[in-house]
């Protein structure tokens, strides 16, 4: 799903994306130094479509640090923050991130059908309210370093592949405009969810790139191939020399 330009608040357009090979690409900027961030956001503007930005940097920088990449980068935002409360709370937390006007955001799916549906609500009401695009909002399904066997740890016996699915549908019929999963689930949400369903997909790594702590990875080229709107991919960019010229040879592996 290629995003439309933007369009008033309340609007189901998306905010205009980098329109190049790596526009579904979002580059996890994990850290929390400022200046690292900064840096990494002035590097990449042009070679990547967007960045991500969790709870590691904001904890450290807050609203202002995300403002101040924002600015600096000139790309739309992925603000990780996976919001995980009762309504009531989750709502007013989506509240004040709508102000930095994220292009998506994220909440936790196992919040309940509940709380997704307030912070949808709260997410259109209150970009109305500032007259801003609305961000989209993105339900966390299993997190990319859980297994079946980490799921049953903690008393949940329903295998990750089908939790997954069970939670995007439960997103979608609570008003999310889509869910973030791991690449294995890709095609199994597409063809319940449907086309206009928003998948963001971390746990990317090029065939060349350490694992690291994700365990349920994919090429970038086959996450496209099964399904996937939008790529997260972190350390095989900033860890390398050159950020941008990183980008771009994953982007190349998309065209």
């Amino acid at each position: 799903m290629t995003p439309a330009a933007s369009d008033p608040a309340g609007s189901d357009k998306e905010v205009m994306m980098v329109s190049h090979a790596g526009s579904c690409l979002f580059c996890a900027l994990d850290t929390n130094d400022l200046e690292t961030a900064l840096s990494f956001a002035r590097q990449l503007r042009g070679a990547v479509g967007g960045l991500k930005l969790g709870l590691e940097f904001f904890v450290a920088n807050g609203p202002e640090g995300i403002r101040k990449v924002t600015a600096a980068g000139g790309l739309p935002l992925f603000l990780d923050l996976k919001f995980h409360d009762i309504p009531n709370t989750a709502a007013g937390a989506v509240r004040s991130a709508v102000a930095l006007e994220p292009t998506f955001l994220t909440i936790h799916t196992s919040g309940g059908a509940a709380m997704m549906k307030a912070a949808a609500e709260t997410a259109h009401s209150e970009a109305e309210r500032l007259g801003i695009a609305r961000p989209r909002l993105l339900g966390v399904t299993v997190l990319t370093s859980l297994t079946d066997r980490e799921l049953h740890s903690v008393g949940q016996e329903t295998p990750v592949a089908e939790q997954v699915q069970r939670l995007a549908a439960l997103a979608q019929e609570a008003g999310l405009d889509g869910v973030v999963c791991s690449p294995h689930e890709i095609a199994a949400v597409r063809a319940q969810s449907g086309a206009d369903f928003t998948i963001m997909v971390p746990g990317i790594r090029p065939a060349t790139a350490l694992l690291g702590d994700q365990k349920r990875v994919m090429t970038p080229a086959q996450a496209r191939a099964a399904g996937a709107d939008y790529l997260v991919i972190g350390r095989p960019i900033t860890q390398e020399k050159d950020p941008a010229a990183a980008a771009r040879k994953i982007a190349a592996e998309l065209r």
